[in-house]
Order: C-alpha cells, then sequence, then structure tokens
C-alpha cells in the first residue's frame, strides 16, 4: 500500500482515484486536490515521500482544511442525531414543549449514556485541543470550550448515580451540537478564503503537445517536458511552462498571474508565462524553465509564505485572544463562587459558569486576522501583487513619502521621440527622411525613431548609397538628393549654424537632439528621450491626492532628471546618483521622520530597497525571486503602488473592525451570561451563549470576505 505524497493518505492503484508519473515513477492520489498541488511542486512532495514523514506533517495546508471541514460536518450531523432522543427524554423540555414526563426506569441511564456518546464523539476535537493548548501551556478557545462541556458532562453525571441537583444534559448536547456547526461554517470560510493557491496550480494543463525531432507532435502528460523541449501551443489553450515564442504570432490572457486584463501582444522572441492562455494564433515555444523555477511555482510558494507569515496586528489579536481566556476562567469561577453562595443552587451557578466561559470563547479573535490576511493575499496574487513581508505589508497603509527609481519605473527604459521642430519641412517628412536613413542602423537612438515612423504609419523611403557618419550620424541618397540625420557635433564641425529657441529649449532639459539636413540645410531637429510613462502621470497624481510626496532617484544628469521631474509634478529629485548611494538618499528622507518606500527594479536598486521601511520592486516579469524587496509589482505599472497601497488601507480596516467586533462584544455579553440581569428576567442557557459566539465568529468571517467587495 503507497501513501498520497500530498495528504499521506493510503492509496493503491485500485483505491486511487488519479495518478501520474513523474521521472519514471508512479504516484497515486486519493483527490484531484492533491494531484493538483503534487504537480505544482512535485519535488517538495517526492522530498517529503522519502523522509517518510507521517499522515500529519505530510498534509498540505489546503488538503487538511479539506479534511477538517468534512470532519466537523460528519460529526455534526451524527451529534445532532443522538441529541434529539436527548431532548425528548429531558425533563425540563417535556415541560416546555408541555409533553406529559416521559419517565420509566431507567431513563436517566439512557439520557446518560447517549449524552456520553454526543461528549466524548462530538466533543473530541475540543477535548482534544483542550490538552493540546494547556500541553503546550498557551490556554484559548479550545480550552474554554473543552472545560465547558467537561464541566456540564461530569456534573450532569453525577446527579444520575446519585448527587442532589438537576442534569443539563440537553445544554450540553445542543451546546456541543452548536460549536460544532460553528467551526464546520468557520472552516469552510477559511478553506474558501485559501482557495488561490489552489487556483494557481489549476491554471496548468494535464498534456502538451510536444514537438520531437522529426517535427512530428506527440500528446506527453506536463510532468515530462524539460527545458528546451518545443512545444505547439494552440489558439485558446494553456502555456505549460515558462519559455520563448520561437515561431508565431498571438496575444496572450495573462490576467490569472498578472493581474493585466488586456490580452498582451507576442511575438518571436517574447517571453510567455507558463499557466497564461494563448489568444488567436498557433505558436511554438522553447521551454526554458519547469517545476519549482517557473513563475506560476514561485508565486505559489510566496503566497504560502505570506498567508502562513505573521503581522504585527495579529500578534496583538494572539495577546486579546490569551487575555480574554484567562478572563473567562476568572469570570466564570467567580460568576460559579458568587452564585452557588448567594442562590445555593450548584446546577445554576454551574449553567453560569459554563455560559460564561462558552460565551468568551475567543473564536473569533483567533480568526478576525488570520482570515483578513488570508483574503487579501489572495486578492494580491490576483492583482499582480506578491506579498513577501506582511509587517512591510501592513506598514504600506502609513506611507508618507514614494521614492522611485527613474529609469524603468517612471519611464519606459528605452528611448523614443518626445519632441519635434519642424524649420524648413513638416513632421511627416522629417519623419519620412529619419526613418529611411536610420533603418539600416542598430543605434538604440535609430530603433526609438523607427518605432515612431511605424506607429504614425508613416512611409519609409528606399535609401541608396547609406553611409554611417563615425559617431556623428549617417547619410544617403533618397530620389538623388543627399540626406542627413546627425548630432550637434556634425553640425559644429562643418560650421553649420542654429539658433532656435525650442531646440535651446529642449536641450536644457538633457534631452538629446538629432538634426535633419538636406545636403547642409538643416530642415529640422527631433528630441529623444527616455521616455515617460503614462501610467506615471497618473499614478503620481493619485499619490499626491493621498498625501504623499513623490521623489525620484536617478543617475542621470540634473537636466534629464528636471525635465522628468516637472512633467511629473513630483515634489523632490536626486540626479547623478549612484547606486550605492541610493540607500543614503532614503536614509536622509527618513532623518526628516517620515516613512518611506522605495519603489525600483530590485537589481541595482536592492540596498535602497532594502534600507526603505517599505521596498517595493516593479517590473518583476517572470523573475519574482528579488530577495531585497517586501513586496513585488509583477507588471511595470506604478498605478499599481496606488492600488498596494490602497489594498493595505482596505486590510488594515478590515483587521481593526474584526478587532473590535471580536473584543467588544463582550462588554455586552460577559454580564449577560454570568447573569447580571437575571432579575430583569434575561437569563442566556450555555446554548445560546454559544450561537452567539457562534454567530460573532460567522460575522468576522463575513467582514473579511467583504474585502473582495
Amino acid at each position: 500500500m503507497a501513501k498520497d505524497p500530498v495528504c499521506g493518505m493510503n492509496v493503491d492503484e485500485k483505491s486511487a482515484k488519479f495518478s501520474i508519473e513523474y521521472l519514471g515513477k508512479k504516484y497515486f492520489f486519493c483527490s484531484k486536490d492533491c494531484m493538483l498541488t503534487f504537480k505544482a511542486n512535485p519535488e517538495k512532495y517526492i522530498e517529503k515521500s522519502n523522509q517518510k514523514i507521517n499522515h500529519h506533517q505530510g498534509h498540505d495546508h489546503h488538503t487538511h482544511h479539506l479534511h477538517m471541514v468534512e470532519d466537523f460536518k460528519k460529526r455534526f450531523w451524527i451529534s445532532l442525531i443522538f441529541t434529539l432522543p436527548i431532548l425528548f427524554l429531558s425533563p425540563m423540555i417535556q415541560e416546555f414543549l408541555g409533553f406529559k414526563k416521559i419517565i420509566f426506569a431507567g431513563s436517566s441511564y439512557i439520557l446518560f449514556l447517549l449524552s456520553s456518546f454526543v461528549y466524548f464523539y462530538g466533543g473530541f476535537p475540543f477535548l482534544k485541543g483542550l490538552k493540546d493548548e494547556l500541553s503546550q501551556k498557551q490556554p484559548g478557545m479550545m480550552t474554554l470550550i473543552g472545560l465547558a462541556i467537561s464541566v456540564a458532562y461530569f456534573y450532569s453525571s453525577l446527579v444520575v448515580f446519585g448527587v442532589e441537583g438537576k442534569d443539563f444534559f440537553w445544554e450540553l448536547a445542543t451546546l456541543i451540537d452548536i460549536m460544532l456547526l460553528g467551526h464546520w461554517i468557520e472552516m469552510r470560510s477559511v478553506l474558501s478564503a485559501s482557495r488561490a493557491l489552489e487556483e494557481l496550480v489549476k491554471l496548468l494543463p494535464s498534456e502538451v503537445h510536444l514537438i520531437k525531432e522529426n517535427e512530428t507532435t506527440v500528446d506527453i502528460p506536463i510532468e515530462e517536458i524539460k527545458p528546451g523541449d518545443r512545444v505547439l501551443i494552440k489558439p485558446g489553450e494553456k502555456i505549460p511552462a515558462d519559455g520563448v515564442i520561437i515561431k508565431g504570432r498571438t496575444s496572450v490572457n495573462e490576467s490569472m498571474l498578472t493581474g493585466e486584463s488586456n490580452p498582451i501582444e507576442k511575438k518571436e522572441g517574447s517571453i510567455v508565462i507558463g499557466g497564461s492562455i494563448n489568444g488567436e494564433g498557433s505558436i511554438v515555444v522553447e521551454i526554458k524553465k519547469t517545476g519549482k523555477d517557473t513563475y506560476l511555482s514561485q508565486v505559489i510558494e510566496l503566497v504560502k509564505k505570506a498567508q502562513e507569515s505573521r503581522s504585527k496586528t495579529q500578534d496583538l489579536a494572539n495577546k486579546f485572544a490569551f487575555y480574554l481566556t484567562l478572563i473567562a476562567i476568572s469570570v466564570g469561577t467567580l460568576t460559579l463562587l458568587i452564585w452557588f453562595l448567594f442562590n445555593k443552587n450548584l446546577a445554576f451557578a454551574l449553567e453560569r459558569a459554563v455560559t460564561v466561559m462558552v460565551i468568551t470563547c475567543p473564536h473569533a479573535l483567533g480568526l478576525a486576522i488570520p482570515l483578513v490576511v488570508s483574503v487579501s493575499t489572495a486578492l494580491s496574487a490576483k492583482n499582480g501583487f506578491l506579498v513577501k513581508n506582511r509587517i512591510a505589508f501592513e506598514k504600506a497603509r502609513k506611507i508618507q513619502a514614494i521614492i522611485f527609481d527613474k529609469t524603468g519605473t517612471l519611464t519606459k527604459g528605452k528611448f523614443g521621440i518626445t519632441d519635434i521642430v519642424e524649420i524648413n519641412s513638416n513632421e511627416k517628412e522629417l519623419l519620412s527622411i529619419a526613418g529611411g536613413l536610420e533603418a539600416l542602423s542598430e543605434h538604440p537612438i535609430a530603433q526609438g525613431i523607427l518605432e515612431a515612423v511605424k506607429e504614425r504609419g508613416i512611409q519609409i523611403p528606399e535609401v541608396k548609397n547609406f553611409k554611417a557618419i563615425s559617431g556623428k550620424g549617417v547619410e544617403g541618397y533618397i530620389n538623388g538628393e543627399l540626406y542627413r540625420v546627425v548630432s550637434p557635433t556634425f553640425l559644429e564641425e562643418n560650421k553649420i549654424n542654429i539658433d532656435n529657441k525650442e531646440i535651446n529649449r529642449l536641450l536644457s532639459q538633457g534631452k538629446t537632439i538629432i538634426y535633419v539636413l538636406k545636403d547642409s540645410k538643416i530642415l529640422g531637429a527631433i528630441a529623444l528621450a527616455d521616455i515617460i510613462r503614462e501610467e506615471s502621470k497618473i499614478a503620481i497624481r493619485q499619490l499626491k491626492s493621498l498625501g504623499i510626496k513623490c521623489m525620484m532617484l536617478t543617475g542621470d544628469n540634473s537636466f534629464v532628471a528636471k525635465w522628468v521631474a516637472e512633467e511629473l509634478g513630483l515634489d523632490n529629485y536626486f540626479s547623478e546618483v549612484l547606486p550605492h548611494q541610493k540607500s543614503e538618499k532614503i536614509k536622509e528622507i527618513q532623518s526628516q521622520k517620515l516613512t518611506v518606500a522605495m519603489v525600483g527594479d530590485g537589481v541595482n536598486d536592492a540596498p535602497a530597497l532594502v534600507q526603505a521601511d517599505i521596498g517595493i520592486a516593479i517590473g518583476a516579469g517572470t523573475d519574482v525571486a528579488i530577495e531585497s524587496a517586501d513586496i513585488i509589482l509583477v507588471r511595470n505599472d506604478p498605478r499599481d503602488v496606488v492600488t498596494l497601497i490602497k489594498l493595505a488601507k482596505s486590510t488594515y480596516r478590515k483587521m481593526v473592525q474584526n478587532l473590535l467586533w471580536a473584543t467588544g462584544y463582550n462588554i455586552v455579553a460577559i454580564p449577560l451570561a454570568a447573569g447580571v440581569f437575571y432579575k430583569a428576567g434575561i437569563l442566556l442557557s450555555p446554548a445560546v451563549g454559544a450561537i452567539l459566539m457562534s454567530f460573532s465568529t460567522i460575522i468576522v468571517a463575513i467582514n473579511a470576505r467583504m474585502l473582495k467587495i
């Protein structure tokens, strides 16, 4: 008998519902969830299987919750069935319903046996939790429930066997039923909030079309592909692993991975990510990464770590829960003593004490933060934010200053045309001539001009006798006329004078100027620079509306830095800053008592990202394992920083709301449970206390889910 490598359950070829072959060995699985989890990171589970880790240690987090949901569900329904005859045989219920009392020889012993089953079977999770919490010296929710049902059970049992008093087996049974129901509902909420990983795992296809050396295609399981393989991906199919397109052109939907809603155009040489969906064209992809090296696997691992990581608010909630447990035990004991001394009725005093302990259970408090964390982490992953440090994410709501790297963050990181100055020609002719001459050049400036020409749909003329003028430009003949695209140095050396206010203004901004000449006559000038992203302008405007100071770090000269800062409306900028000096600038801003975030590409900005209170790597693409950043934004879009801050604020707001509800309702609940308003006719039974406690837990769970809205 083999074991499911994910959950550790015993399975074989006959009992297994799913099986796959990986590296020449066959693995069997008890469910589709286990199989998909294994496929996302097989090395992890093979290693665990080889180490013969036991059933509980080998549990996958998601599968573990799935089993807990089923366990609570099963125990609830079985306990409920046994509760019905307990209610039927309980004198208090008979009296309440107006029945003629049904008492026969041995009825109390039948009631005892039925209640014993409910106590030991239905109450098992709470009794086990009581033992675990006490052994770890961390009394909490399970301690309270376990104590409450144990006091009720053993006191009622003593009554059956001769001690004077009245039993409350029916309260015991209904209390356990309601607690089981509450936990069942709670576990379902936790499970649904934690399904981000399951959805990510399901992104991969089960089979791929492998292209063999003889160019024939054969379908193989996804587990068998390896780097260097060529695979065919048809329209509408999922891309099986990270790779590069070597044939074909298409658009790819990466929304589930990066949050980018619009399909991305892809052509030969473009990188594609495993799990994204191919659009309208067939493509051939050479696989570059498989298994744990893929983008998707790295995302899954980061989401797991984020969901498991703690935050300051979570630590605060745990402290609250611990003290609330001590308060519940203390108040419960005090309630028991006071009511017994003044009322002389042990059964009534015990009922009050049990109700206090049940209603004060820090269940909602224990879930207040983890549920919000789980939902916000899932939302982050879905929208292209990968949270590595939860404390930093929590701190993002307090950002007062953001420092952006310029190149590749606020700008596109490539040359493009920013201005065209018409002197003795028009814009279309200038671009046509420049495009024709630069079409034969590999210079970055040439690429920027050609891209602008293509965007405008301008016809490129045929160029004859093309020649590069070393370090100064290019020249060639168009329709028998000599044209040149040259630098200012060429004009100086050939004593061609130009005095133009617009060109002087562009030069003062640090832009690169090239001139278009016909023979020695200047037709016009084209200004190029690192193109500012339109998204950057929107992002800066939105950040400033939130009261956040926006600044920029760049290694460029002061002219370029000033131009970019003015275009974007930045509060400040630092130019000619070398990579190793960036962290010093961060310290300088922090010395002003500001909470500072640094946004950069995660490579040469690493020291600054570490120094900042919140380090944000932007445009990580397929390389998500950036050690220096606290938060990774997958897309090259500064607007995501705004969304990140808003999500951090919403997440914290939900945490606070849950904490206030989970602790605040006890201010009213504890006096009610203790019987303070007994003379006013207000008295809660343990079962009603359990309903209120469960209700508060459900409110906390629903409030966490509202974060999605």
